[in-house]
């Protein structure tokens, strides 16, 4: 398995460096510009070097720190400071609003050379707001595993940190393909109701939730859907009749959680909806709770890792999800592992 991974690592090395031969990543020296293409398909010039960041989503923000570029962070959303056992040395950097509504003026006051957001939110106001001004608006997403290594080695190229976003990027191809390697020949696969942070709100096609349940071995009863969270009836779960419930939660600080009380609270109610009993997965007992910090984001390939092992137990006996998060959280984050993230 140890070779297994070395040789996916030696293989992104090597793509890294045929890029860099064919001219296509160029390296600017200072006060020159790189071309990227971020989350909307869009192309920004980006001048060399980059000093000073605002970052709205938090996603963003954990990539920054395991790129070890957090000193270059002037700016953050409200979120964070109400996680200062996760961001310690992040959560008194100056508030600037949501990650849906930013305050704009404060922005301004703060002068960054980049503002980094999600590819939908906050709408295009940001970037007329913003651009006029000299600062350069950068929507990058992080919660999706497919475009996941793309979005890291973009942002490495941006503040100077290509090694880093090397080391990274290593990481995640090497786990994620020890589960695509079990999963993807899977026919066997289980019926799966994912429902997001939204009660009666699924993951469709071109949601985050969606592709992990596809990764970790599952079938999505809302692979059908045309938009990424629609919303369902408890009718339409029940006639579906999965036999597994994922349902994520979005509790906010479960770094910081020691009893699993809340988690359990929401299980305990999927599980006592009307009529529900008579669903598979309440039936047998598989209704998983997964909180937010691993459900979407950096932290995804965990999420998987849990996923897979409830789906199919006898073919990912060899995960261990709490091993992958505790080696994440203290290789990339520079933080002791903690808290409690799933349940049962």
């Amino acid at each position: 398995m140890r070779k297994y991974g070395i040789k996916i690592c030696a293989l992104i090395l090597l793509s890294s460096l045929l890029i860099l031969a064919g001219g296509l990543v160029a390296r600017a020296t200072a006060g020159e510009s790189i071309r990227i293409q971020d989350a909307t398909g869009r192309f920004v010039e980006v001048r060399l070097p980059v000093k000073k960041l605002v970052v709205l989503t938090s996603d963003a923000l954990e990539v920054i720190r395991a790129l070890k570029a957090e000193d270059l962070v002037v700016g953050i959303n409200t979120g964070i400071a109400k996680e200062p056992l996760f961001w310690p040395g992040l959560k008194d950097k100056p508030a600037v609003g949501s990650w849906r509504g930013p305050n704009y003026e404060l922005i301004v006051e703060l002068n960054p050379d980049i503002v980094i957001g999600y590819a939908r939110h906050p709408g295009q106001d940001m970037e007329k707001k913003l651009v006029p001004l000299g600062i350069t608006v950068i929507r990058l997403d992080f919660y999706k595993m497919r475009s996941m290594v793309k979005e890291i080695e973009i942002l490495g190229r941006i503040l100077g940190k290509e090694q880093e976003a090397r080391q990274l990027i290593c990481w995640y191809q090497e786990k994620l393909n020890l589960v695509e390697r079990e999963s993807m020949p899977l026919r066997n696969r289980p019926d799966v109701y994912v429902e997001s942070y939204s009660k009666y709100h699924t993951a469709g096609p071109g949601s985050g939730g969606h592709e992990m349940c596809v990764l970790a071995g599952g079938h999505n009863i809302a692979s059908n859907f045309s938009i990424p969270y629609p919303e369902i009836t408890p009718e339409w779960v029940l006639a579906k009749n999965p036999q597994v419930i994922i349902k994520a939660t979005a509790f906010g600080n479960c770094y910081a959680m020691i009893d699993p009380d809340p988690l359990k609270s929401v299980r305990d109610k999927i599980m006592a909806c009307p009529a529900w009993d008579n669903i598979r997965a309440v039936r047998d007992g598989k209704v998983y709770v997964l909180s937010s910090d691993i459900w979407t984001g950096p932290r995804a390939i965990i999420g998987i890792s849990y996923m897979a092992k409830w789906f199919h137990p006898e073919v990912f006996n060899f995960l261990d999800p709490e091993k992958l998060h505790r080696e994440y959280l203290e290789k990339f984050q520079g933080i002791k592992y903690q808290g409690v993230y799933v349940y049962p």
